[in-house]
C-alpha cells in the first residue's frame, strides 16, 4: 500500500468515531435519501449477494441487507479497521429480517472475492478516496455476476461557476468550523484537495468504459454537488 493511502487509511480510521454523526450534521441528514438512490440504482434484490465497496461505518451496506432479505447476503468491506469496528456494534434499525453482513477488512483495488461473485454492489464515497481509480473499477467489475449493476455515490464538482462558488463555501463556512469542533479539522482538510482532483462525470463514464462496463450513467443530484455513477456489466 503507497504512502497516500496509508494516511487516507489512517483519516478514516481517526474519524471513524464521529463519522455518522458529521455526515448527519455536514449534509442537513441528506446524505441518507442519497444512500437510498444509491441502492435503489444498484437494482438490489431479495436473495441477492450484495457488495458494499468502501463501506465505512455500514450505512449502504445496512440498507441493501434490507432489499436483499433474510435469503440474501451482504459484505461490507473497507481498509479502515476502525469503520468496520463501528459498523459491526451498530444496531439494526429495521423491524423486518434483513441478510446477514460480514465486514471485511480489505483494498478495493485487491478484492478477495471471485470472479462473478456479487448480483449488485455500492460504493458511498469511496471513489474519491481510492489511489487508483481505474484500477479499482477493473476489480469492481471483475467481481460482478454478468447483468450486475453498481452505484456510486460521491461528491462532485459542479460546471455551474455558481453552484461551484457555493460548494466551496459550503467546504470552508461549514465543513471546516464542525470539524474543527470535533478536532479533526486536519483530517476533513483533505476533503477539497481530492475534490478539485476527482473526475467528473463524465470523467468517470469513460474511465468505466474502460474498465469493461458496457453501461455507465452518471446522474448529478443536489445542484450537481454529489452524483451517482450507475454501472452495468454485459450479460
Amino acid at each position: 500500500m503507497t504512502n497516500n493511502a496509508e494516511q487516507i487509511k489512517t483519516i478514516f480510521n481517526r474519524i471513524a468515531p464521529v463519522y455518522n454523526q458529521l455526515n448527519d450534521w455536514l449534509s442537513f441528514g441528506q446524505h441518507r435519501i442519497w444512500k437510498q438512490m444509491a441502492v435503489k440504482w444498484s437494482s438490489a434484490g431479495p436473495g441477492n449477494t450484495c457488495l458494499d465497496l468502501c463501506c465505512g461505518s455500514g450505512d449502504l451496506a445496512l440498507l441493501l441487507a434490507k432489499q436483499a432479505g433474510p435469503t440474501g447476503c451482504v459484505f461490507g468491506v473497507d481498509f479502515s479497521a476502525e469503520q468496520l469496528a463501528v459498523a459491526a456494534r451498530r444496531d439494526r434499525p429495521f423491524l423486518t429480517p434483513i441478510s446477514p453482513i460480514s465486514w471485511v477488512e480489505a483494498d478495493a483495488l485487491d478484492l478477495p472475492f471471485a470472479d462473478n461473485y456479487f448480483d449488485c454492489a455500492t460504493m458511498g464515497y469511496g471513489l474519491r478516496n481510492v489511489t487508483d481509480i481505474p484500477r479499482s473499477l477493473q476489480e469492481l467489475h471483475r467481481v460482478l455476476k454478468p447483468g450486475a449493476k453498481a452505484a456510486i455515490l460521491d461528491l462532485h464538482r459542479p460546471s455551474n461557476s455558481l453552484m461551484r462558488s457555493f460548494q466551496q463555501f459550503y467546504l470552508d463556512s461549514l465543513v471546516v468550523p464542525i470539524a474543527q469542533q470535533f478536532g479533526m479539522t486536519q483530517e476533513y482538510a483533505y476533503i477539497n484537495p481530492s475534490l478539485e482532483k476527482f473526475p467528473i462525470g463524465q470523467e468517470q463514464v469513460a474511465i468505466a468504459n474502460k474498465a469493461g462496463f458496457a453501461a455507465a450513467t452518471h446522474y448529478p443530484i443536489a445542484g450537481a454537488m454529489m452524483g451517482v455513477l450507475v454501472l452495468g456489466k454485459a450479460i
